[in-house]
């Protein structure tokens, strides 16, 4: 199966692993991957900001890059979020009955990663090896809007060596929401603690979740308490293998 990477601008600019881990996994699993290097913003940030007007340009931009594409993996639940909530408003609102098709159409070829790999691949165990014990921080997207039930833990619980530990309060936004976060930094500090909180208690080494935005707001504060607690992103996990010595 050929599938089209929409990489993310969080991924592309400062997470590029992430991309590299979801190529991996599917080439590991026998599929062709591509990148639309025309790719740009799904026009989130701008559609979130209230400028509804300058997502409408992304959006029509997104859906001429990816016109044909046989399936399009997005590894972040934001991002697929802003696509299947907000791109058939936009459309709407234009009144053009082409874009409206068109976004109806591209919205049936859409996954989140976890999404890809257990509802249309078929797919729990991608013959990952992680020796760690993770907790998992399911992010407000991918709970309230892409409503991913228990795909990332199913897929999780099928890694070699990987212990998964619940998250105290994992239904807690970590406060980072964009622009927020920015907006209003004491309370999204505040909501940081709580979540640092409850990752702490875990004991766990590692955090994952399916978005990098997320575990970017997780980090910092873990960065700042320096417990040695790190971030990865779910495609990094699943794309590790058991490394072999050669005698």
């Amino acid at each position: 199966m050929k599938i089209s990477l929409f990489i993310t601008c969080y991924n592309d600019t400062l997470f590029p692993e992430t991309g590299k881990a979801v190529v991996r996994v599917l080439e590991r699993l026998g599929h062709t991957i591509e990148f639309r290097s025309a790719q740009t913003c799904c026009g989130q940030m701008h559609y979130n900001a209230g400028y509804q007007k300058q997502a409408l340009p992304l959006m029509r931009h997104f859906l001429q890059v990816f016109e044909g594409a046989e399936l399009i993996c997005i590894p972040s639940s934001s991002c697929v979020a802003m696509i299947r909530d907000h791109y058939p408003k936009i459309a709407a609102q234009t009144a053009d009955v082409g874009i409206i098709e068109q976004v109806e159409a591209v919205l049936r070829r859409v996954f989140e990663f976890s999404e890809l790999l257990v509802d249309k691949l078929g797919v729990t165990d991608v013959e990952a090896f992680y020796p760690h014990t993770v907790t998992l921080h399911p992010s407000c997207h991918s709970l309230r809007s892409l409503c991913v039930g228990d795909k990332p833990e199913r897929l999780l619980q099928k890694v070699r060596g990987l212990s998964l530990i619940d998250l105290p309060n994992r239904e807690e936004c970590c406060g980072f929401g964009g622009l927020f976060a920015i907006k209003n930094p004491d309370v999204s500090a505040a909501m940081s603690s709580d979540k640092l909180k409850c990752v702490l208690d875990t004991q766990a080494e590692v955090v994952t979740a399916l978005d990098t935005s997320c575990l970017m707001q997780i980090a910092g504060s873990l960065s700042r308490q320096r417990v040695g607690v790190k971030c990865v992103h779910i495609a990094e996990i699943l794309a590790s293998r058991e490394s072999k010595v050669q005698g």
